[in-house]
């Protein structure tokens, strides 16, 4: 259960840590590869990957188990030793919280992703379209998606990670600091790099899904009802997006990814759906205009999440009469 905290037992320390690293995020996304500490999680995974995704079902789990875990706290462990170290800093300390916490986060680079694809398919470029999508937004084959194909996975990916880059991140840090929100951040990328039903990951990446689905339960559960509000907000169909969302959401694979897709797909009056998949929604086709539609979404969504949890932090904080032992509840 998600509930928000304060890593500094300060409502105004948190919303001082939370807005810097959403101005950073906005102003500057992500940095190079090299200085991308998510990145850094990528590349262990990716060794440990090569080293230990061999031999039977039970050493598949068992080294895929521990990637993950290893990853994972190094992760937290990384986080909790920035947050010690600010501490010492007193007053710039929420300055250089956030300023690592817009590292855990995605919304210029998934904005400009998106944006990117449109561009392509709007000035008639499938093939760099298809390119540029595989690249930045999703990993299943993309060599022979049609336009609108191309279009939808655009929307889907905006929508997903709505929760994988903002919402869930935020979760975790108001709840447990720097070490839980770099944490989730290291499962997340696990699961997107290893947690497939396919060969050998079937077996090897199983934690790593497992726990995602587990650490995204109530996050997207949060991002899902903010992309209903948020679509009000933006002038779509609300109404359609609950329908949506309460018939489709559980179509998926994941017990989460559905809800957010779902909710866009209602919202903005349109069919999503990944071939052998999943088909979400009963409106027409995706195209590259719908792109900056479910952006404005995704932006209303965004903000909304962010102003709820630090209202939910605010409450939290006055019901205990001030901070709780190590800032979690």
């Amino acid at each position: 259960m998600c509930v928000p905290a304060s890593a500094f037992g300060s409502v105004a320390d948190a919303a001082a840590a939370l807005a810097v690293a959403v101005a950073l995020d906005l102003l500057f996304g992500d940095p190079p590869n090299r200085l991308h500490p998510v990145a850094w999680m990528g590349g262990a995974l990716g060794v440990g990957r090569r080293g230990l995704c061999r031999g039977g079902r039970v050493r598949l789990l068992v080294g895929g188990a521990v990637l993950t875990l290893a990853v994972a706290g190094a992760a937290a462990l990384g986080g909790e030793v920035i947050t010690a170290l600010a501490a010492r800093l007193g007053m710039a300390a929420p300055l250089i919280e956030g300023a690592v916490l817009s590292l855990l986060l995605s919304l210029r680079g998934l904005v400009a992703a998106a944006r990117g694809v449109a561009a392509a398919l709007a000035g008639g470029d499938l093939d760099a379209a298809r390119v540029a999508l595989a690249q930045h937004l999703v990993s299943r084959p993309t060599a022979t998606l049609a336009r609108d194909e191309v279009a939808s996975a655009v929307v889907e990916s905006v929508a997903e990670n709505l929760t994988d880059a903002f919402v869930a991140p935020l979760c975790f840090y108001l709840a447990f600091g720097l070490a839980g929100a770099a944490a989730y951040r290291a499962v997340n990328t696990a699961d997107a790099m290893i947690g497939y039903r396919d060969g050998a990951l079937e077996w090897f990446g199983k934690v790593a899904a497992r726990l995602d689905d587990a650490l995204n339960f109530v996050p997207a559960r949060l991002a899902a009802a903010a992309l209903v509000v948020g679509a009000a907000i933006a002038g779509e169909n609300a109404r359609a997006a609950v329908r949506v969302l309460w018939r489709d959401g559980a179509r998926t694979a994941s017990p989460n990814a559905g809800l957010t897709m779902a909710a866009m797909a209602g919202a903005l009056g349109l069919t999503l759906a990944k071939r052998g998949a999943y088909r979400l929604g009963d409106g027409r086709a995706a195209t590259e205009a719908d792109v900056s539609r479910a952006v404005r979404v995704f932006a209303w969504a965004a903000a909304l999440t962010l102003g709820a949890l630090l209202v939910l932090d605010s409450l939290a904080f006055f019901l205990r009469g001030g901070p709780a032992p190590l800032g979690i509840i």
